[in-house]
């Protein structure tokens, strides 16, 4: 098994589970745990493909996706917010009556079942390093990858830095911590939310754009296959922090890559394989639940 190629897979995989679990963790700091990411992911993903093959342009595609993730995000909160709706069953709810929408669109509008390929439609592009493309590991890190990889190398310290060092920041994480106290300190803690809400939608369907345009090049409608399940454990994981939350999603997108590398390999049941990447989820869910139940020993002692 070629380690460079596993690596660089790994790293492609990893880019949609960073976007997205990055806009749940800022609307976890903001109060609210996103369950709907599923839904914004796959809607993002099917406006990247369908506005990406109309005009032949990436970029506009991946636009578009951005702003309807951010009209989503910004829908699903004010339902939880206004209408006071629980953020369980809200999220649970948006995913499967997305994913239902989105099923009937593509027989209704495209008179397609599943699957929707558009012939115009352009992928982003991946950008080869000279040199350093061709040193082993370091190449495989950085060289080969579309514009969203780097969009997370620069959006993962970005945020760390805005939560602690920003006015921005610092009402978010009021907000998050007592939104009735905030709101006794004048914020204008609803506002807060939408916004968070906005930002978690609109990064959540760019990791659905990363699937449609990066990844495949065409549009599936299970082909987030629980991904925005697998970012809401890896934000948790990383306690809302951009640094340990990026590094949960490569340790998930390095399980991801290994299980289609086994697959190829042969020796082994497919079925089985598949399951990586979810025992992964458990693992790292339980060991999150170990680790918080202890801190809690602790400070109760």
């Amino acid at each position: 098994m070629n380690f460079d190629l596993l690596l660089a897979s790994a790293i492609t995989l990893s880019v949609p589970l960073v976007l997205a679990a990055l806009g749940g963790a800022i609307h976890r700091r903001a109060g609210i745990v996103n369950i709907g990411l599923e839904g914004h992911m796959i809607l993002g993903a099917l406006i990247g493909a369908v506005v990406s093959g109309i005009s032949g342009n990436w970029a506009l595609g991946a636009l578009a996706g951005f702003i309807a993730g951010g009209f989503s995000g910004l829908l699903m909160n004010v339902i939880i917010t206004r209408l006071k709706g629980n953020e369980i069953i809200v999220g649970l709810g948006y995913n499967i009556v997305m994913f239902g929408v989105i099923g009937y669109v593509l027989r209704a509008a495209f008179g397609v079942s599943g699957t929707l390929q558009f012939e115009g439609l352009q992928r982003m592009p991946k950008i080869d390093i000279p040199v350093i493309a061709d040193i082993p590991v370091l190449g495989a890190l950085v060289s080969g990858k579309d514009p969203l990889f780097w969009l997370c190398i620069v959006l993962v310290p970005f945020l760390a830095w805005a939560l602690k060092a920003t006015t921005w920041g610092v009402r978010l994480r009021a907000t998050g911590a007592s939104e009735a106290a905030s709101a006794s300190l004048g914020l204008r803690t609803l506002g807060i939310r939408d916004g968070a809400g906005i930002v978690a939608g609109a990064l959540a369907a760019l990791g659905g754009v990363a699937l449609s345009l990066g990844t495949v090049g065409l549009f599936n409608e299970n082909m987030t296959a629980g991904r925005g399940f697998v970012a809401l454990a890896a934000f948790y994981f990383g306690r809302s922090r951009p640094l340990p939350t990026a590094l949960a999603c490569l340790l998930f997108g390095f399980f991801d890559a290994l299980q289609i590398r086994l697959q190829t390999v042969g020796g082994f049941s497919p079925d089985i394989i598949s399951t990586l990447p979810y025992i992964a989820v458990v693992v790292v869910l339980a060991f999150t639940g170990i680790r918080q139940s202890r801190r809690g020993a602790r400070a109760l002692s």
